[in-house]
């Protein structure tokens, strides 16, 4: 049964990365990572499909084996980032939610461009 659990999990995760490759605020790679484990814990046959997978696969391997993000991915997350800080500023959210909000993004950012790119 827990294998059941591991595998609908690593399929909420491969879905939330599929919407995330269209959405600009939702990250693809981090769920990638995760629906990985998930199908490692659950089912060769999904683990074995994810990682082979000609979209959804590289960015494991990359990270997997370098720790890399993509320059591309880099470039997108910091788009994100920046609208998010601008919808804040737009829907008029507190000063001290905008600086906990500034210092958690800016934190995410040297994170991201920190890593190697492949």
């Amino acid at each position: 049964m827990i294998r059941g659990v591991w595998a609908i999990a690593g399929l909420i995760c491969v879905t939330l990365a599929v919407v995330g490759l269209f959405l600009p605020f939702l990250p693809t790679v981090p769920f990638l990572l995760a629906a990985g484990f998930f199908f490692g814990k659950s089912s060769r046959r999904l683990h074995r499909w994810l990682l082979s997978h000609r979209v959804l696969g590289p960015p494991i391997h990359d990270w997997n084996e370098r720790g890399a993000i993509s320059l591309k991915a880099k470039r997108l997350a910091s788009l994100s980032v920046a609208a998010a800080f601008v919808m804040s500023l737009l829907l008029g959210i507190p000063p001290i939610i905008i600086a906990v909000q500034v210092v958690a993004l800016a934190g995410v950012m040297i994170f991201i461009w920190t890593r190697p790119s492949r």
